[in-house]
């Protein structure tokens, strides 16, 4: 089950470099589960990466507890066919992503102990293109 919308009002979209750039505010706390895995650095993350992550701490947690993914990708990335001249417009639409900056929550995780969780998002960031960092709900 890849991640990626059903549907978008316009097929492809702009790079849009800018809108890499700043800190996450909008999902930078852990709001359902205990434990969660927070973004470092800024990048990229492609519906495969998401799911591969998620299937790493399924199978780690041997689908105990509960797992939330806080991110979506929902900017569609063009790539051009192999051996094809410039010009002739823009390619299709090869794979879709998820902007992350620095400070937003990508995983959450509760109903397990807290090594597990960590041993469980510690794969699961060996499956991602963003440096990230375990967190702790401090408030309940």
């Amino acid at each position: 089950m890849l991640l990626q919308p059903r549907r978008t009002k316009y097929r492809k979209s702009q790079k849009r470099i800018r809108c890499l750039t700043g800190l996450a505010h909008r999902g930078s706390h852990i709001s359902f589960g205990v434990y969660g895995l927070k973004a470092v650095t800024r990048g990229m993350i492609t519906g495969r990466q998401i799911e591969a992550a998620r299937r790493a701490i399924a199978r780690h947690v041997k689908r105990g507890g509960k797992v939330w993914i806080r991110v979506f990708p929902d900017k569609p990335i063009t790539k051009k066919p192999l051996e094809v001249r410039q010009g002739k417009g823009k390619g299709s639409v090869e794979y879709w992503v998820a902007v992350i900056k620095p400070g937003r929550i990508l995983f959450e995780m509760e109903g397990v102990s807290k090594e597990l969780a960590q041993e469980a998002l510690t794969l699961a960031a060996a499956k991602l293109s963003v440096r990230t960092k375990f967190e702790e709900r401090t408030v309940k």
